[in-house]
C-alpha cells in the first residue's frame, strides 16, 4: 500500500515545517547581546560596556592577592572594552577581593596536603560618575583546586596554585561582566 506509506511521510513531515516556520517567524523578535547598535538604533551593549572604568582593586603590595587583583582588573578591561579604544567614561567599577584557601586532602603519613582548594569573594559597586549615584552592587564568588604533587615536584605545586588562581580571575570577571550586561540591558 503505497498511498499509506506517503501520508505517513507527510504527517511527519507536517510537525517540522510548522516548527521551522515558527522559528522563522520568531526569530526576527531577538537581537544579539553585543551587536554594534540595537534594532532600535540605540548604541549596542559593547558601547555601554566599554563606557565603564575599572578602579585599581586594592590589596596588599608584593602579596599573592595583588597578583590577582591585577589579573581581575586586566580581564574586566578586555571583557568591557574588547582591546578597542573607549570612550568618555559614563560608569566607575569598583571591586574588592577577599581570599580563602582550604586544604582538601591531607596525606596521612606526612601531615602535607595533596590538594587544596583557593577561592576570592569579590563586592563590586557600579557608580554613575556624572551623578556619583551607585546603580548597581553586588558580589561572586569563584574556586578552584589545584594538587600538590609533593616534595619532589614542589615547583608543579606553584605551578597548579598560579594557574588556580587565574582561574577564578577569570571567573569572577565574566560574572561581572555579565552581571554589567544585564543591568545595562534591563536597567535594574
Amino acid at each position: 500500500m503505497w498511498w499509506h506509506d506517503r501520508r505517513n511521510a507527510v504527517g511527519r513531515a507536517a510537525p517540522l515545517a510548522l516548527a521551522l516556520t515558527l522559528a522563522g517567524l520568531v526569530g526576527g523578535c531577538f537581537e544579539p547581546l553585543y551587536a554594534e547598535r540595537t534594532l532600535s538604533g540605540k548604541p549596542g551593549m559593547r558601547q555601554q560596556l566599554s563606557g565603564v572604568v575599572v578602579d585599581q582593586i586594592p590589596a596588599p603590595a608584593a602579596s599573592p592577592e595583588a597578583r590577582i587583583a591585577v589579573a581581575i582588573r586586566n580581564a574586566l578591561i578586555f571583557n568591557l572594552t574588547g582591546g578597542a579604544d573607549t570612550p568618555p567614561a559614563k560608569y566607575r567599577l569598583r571591586v574588592t577581593i577577599t581570599p580563602s584557601r582550604q586544604q582538601v586532602i591531607v596525606d596521612i603519613t606526612t601531615s602535607r596536603p595533596d590538594v587544596e582548594l583557593i577561592g576570592f569573594q569579590a563586592s563590586y559597586s557600579l557608580t554613575e560618575i556624572a551623578t556619583n549615584r551607585v546603580v548597581v552592587t553586588g558580589s561572586t564568588m569563584a574556586r578552584a583546586s589545584y594538587d600538590i604533587p609533593g616534595q619532589e615536584q614542589r615547583f608543579a605545586g606553584a605551578r597548579g596554585q598560579l594557574d588556580a588562581q587565574e582561574r577564578t580571575a577569570k571567573v569572577i570577571a565574566d560574572n561581572i561582566t555579565a552581571r554589567l550586561a544585564s543591568f545595562f540591558i534591563a536597567g535594574t
